[in-house]
């Protein structure tokens, strides 16, 4: 990162507190964690959202290679460019690794239909399947109101229709406690052949709630997670339902 780069997006004053021109906090690989009971954030419903769009190079190519090509260009309206067949196919999903203060573990994903309770254990809900990272993408809830119950909690997010697509997609996780500045990690590491990755951990540290940044590409699904974290669950091969797809 360049001097620049960090004086333009104010990265470190928005770890401390958010940045004031977007309210967000920004994890990246050199200020990667953030304490939500220090920020007063470590109650109530924590929203966390998956959404993503296609990168602009799969569409026709460069842009900026044409306008040096033909700088008139600029003066014309944008084209409308509509989903391709490979847009159609990127599928992410929402999912999470739970481990709970008396030792339960499970996993929260739209496979299977393991949608979790916000009320009761494991305290994790997962709301809906988008296919296609539209606005509104996929939103897990977390109710931290229960915080003394849970130990960790990873969030992952994986393609479900075995495409690797990653690398052809612009995917952010994003945080929005129910006080203070929303947190972002985004996914914009190329990883072509990657089918999973895991993105963030929050952990009940001595009763402080840390979310860890972590941005973890592997070349499996579910269980390869579980290998790298130390979860010790038994997988199968789960399917979606048809109302699900």
């Amino acid at each position: 990162m360049g001097l620049l780069d960090g004086l333009w997006r104010g990265r470190d004053s928005a770890f401390d507190s958010g940045s004031a021109a977007s309210n967000a906090i920004e994890l990246t690989k050199r200020h990667g964690q953030v304490s939500l009971t220090k920020q007063g954030a470590a109650t109530g419903h924590l929203r966390i959202n998956l959404s993503w769009r296609m990168r602009t190079s799969d569409f026709g190519g460069s842009q900026r290679e044409s306008l040096l090509r033909h700088p008139f260009k600029a003066l014309k309206p944008p084209e409308v460019v509509g989903h391709s067949q490979s847009m159609v196919n990127v599928d992410l999903d929402l999912g999470c690794l739970y481990e709970l203060q008396d030792g339960t573990k499970g996993v929260v994903q739209p496979l299977g239909g393991l949608l979790g309770d916000v009320n009761a254990a494991p305290y994790v809900k997962l709301s809906g399947d988008d296919r296609f990272g539209s606005g509104s993408g996929e939103t897990m809830y977390v109710n931290l109101d229960h915080r003394e119950n849970i130990k960790r909690l990873l969030v992952f997010a994986y393609i479900y229709d075995q495409t690797p697509a990653f690398d052809r997609t612009h995917a952010m996780v994003t945080l929005y406690p129910s006080n203070g500045p929303r947190i972002e990690i985004g996914l914009d590491e190329r990883h072509p052949q990657a089918r999973s990755c895991a993105v963030v951990m929050i952990e009940n540290v001595k009763n402080e709630i840390l979310v860890r940044r972590e941005v973890k590409f592997v070349y499996g699904f579910q269980a390869e997670l579980d290998r790298l974290y130390g979860w010790g669950l038994q997988w199968g091969r789960g399917f979606k339902s048809k109302a699900d797809r």
